[in-house]
């Protein structure tokens, strides 16, 4: 597949996963506070965030082996961005929706459950949103928002 292409695709998800993970982590908040147990919709969404947290972690990954990200110097910040940065900050953000759902699914207290997601989601999401490069960040600076 062509590296425009997969580029393309990458950024649009990006939106997808962004407004995934902050849905189910302010619901899973809201049933924290609220105090009551999961529902089937909440559950749902956090689901659907983690499986698109996984399909954008396989095209980035495609990208950066296809299109040579790997060989940039680390040296610039340019090359430490994309080598380090980026890819290192959206695996721990991935991980972190992962382990945070996995860890609710296991507990037995519906509030722990609802206190996992939220608590993990949004720490994944701030971590996204910080190793993104934006247009108006210097990284991205000409990129557009697509």
């Amino acid at each position: 597949m062509d590296g425009s292409l997969l580029t393309f695709f990458h950024s649009l998800l990006r939106y997808g996963v962004l407004l995934a993970v902050l849905g189910a982590g302010l619901l899973h908040l809201q049933g924290f506070l609220n105090r009551r147990p999961i529902l089937n919709g909440e559950r749902m969404l956090a689901i659907v965030a983690l499986v698109l947290c996984h399909v954008q972690l396989v095209i980035g990954l495609a990208l950066y082996f296809t299109t040579k990200s790997y060989a940039l110097d680390s040296s610039s910040a340019t090359g430490r961005f994309w080598k380090m940065e980026h890819l290192g900050a959206m695996v721990v953000a991935i991980i972190l929706v992962t382990v945070g759902r996995g860890l609710s699914k296991r507990a037995k207290d519906e509030r722990v459950k609802q206190q996992r997601v939220w608590v993990f989601y949004l720490i994944a999401l701030a971590l996204m949103l910080w190793a993104t490069p934006w247009p108006f960040r210097e990284i991205g600076h000409g990129r557009g928002w697509l």
